[in-house]
C-alpha cells in the first residue's frame, strides 16, 4: 500500500513550468504528479469550472502559468475534503497572509510530512515553518483531513483487493 506513497513529492513553486501550458498539458501535469495518491483525476472541465468560479485566474491567451498550476495542485489535493466555497475562502486567507509561492511551498512541505507519517513511512516533523498563525493552523488541519482520507481510501482499496484474492483462492 505504501510503495506509491514512499517518495511522493510535489513540485515546489520554482520547479513548476512557467512557460505557459495549454489546458490539456495542465491536466496531464497535475494528474501525473498526483497519481500516487489514488484520488480522482483532474479534468479539463473541472479546470474550466474553477476559472468560472474564480478559484483560479483566467488563462492568458489559453495559456496557464505557474500560479495556475500551483493553485490547481492545491485544489486537486484538498478538494475531496474542502468544498468550493471553502477553497475560495482559503485562497482569500492565503492572499491576506502569505505570497502564493511561500504558501504553496509550505503546503507541499507539510503535506509530504503528514502523508509520510500517516502511512508510517517517517515520523511527522513538528514545527515546519518558522511562524505560527491561524492561517497555518487552518492549512495544517486541512492537510491532516486530506491525508487521513487518502490513507483511508488506500487502506480500504488494499483490503478489498486482498479479500478478493482470498475469496478467489477459497473458490479454487
Amino acid at each position: 500500500m505504501i510503495e506509491d506513497i514512499n517518495g511522493f513529492r510535489l513540485p515546489r513553486y520554482t520547479q513548476i513550468p512557467d512557460v505557459g501550458l495549454y489546458l490539456e498539458q495542465v491536466v496531464r501535469y497535475v494528474n501525473a504528479h498526483l497519481a500516487p495518491l489514488g484520488e480522482p483525476e483532474l479534468t479539463s472541465s473541472m479546470v474550466s469550472n474553477y476559472v468560472k468560479q474564480g478559484l483560479i485566474p483566467s488563462p492568458v491567451k489559453k495559456s496557464y502559468t505557474a500560479e495556475h498550476l500551483a493553485r490547481l495542485l492545491f485544489i486537486a489535493v484538498v478538494k475531496p475534503v474542502v468544498p468550493l466555497e471553502g477553497l475560495r475562502l482559503m485562497f482569500g486567507i492565503q492572499e491576506d497572509n502569505y505570497p502564493l509561492q511561500t504558501a504553496y511551498d509550505y503546503f507541499c512541505d507539510e503535506f509530504e510530512n503528514m502523508l509520510g507519517a500517516a502511512f508510517g513511512i517517517s515520523p511527522a516533523r513538528d514545527g515546519i515553518g518558522k511562524t505560527q498563525s491561524d492561517a497555518k493552523d487552518l492549512l495544517r488541519n486541512t492537510i491532516l483531513a486530506t491525508v487521513n482520507k487518502v490513507y483511508l481510501d488506500r487502506y480500504l482499496e488494499d483490503y478489498q483487493k486482498r479479500r478478493e484474492i482470498r475469496n478467489a483462492r477459497n473458490i479454487c
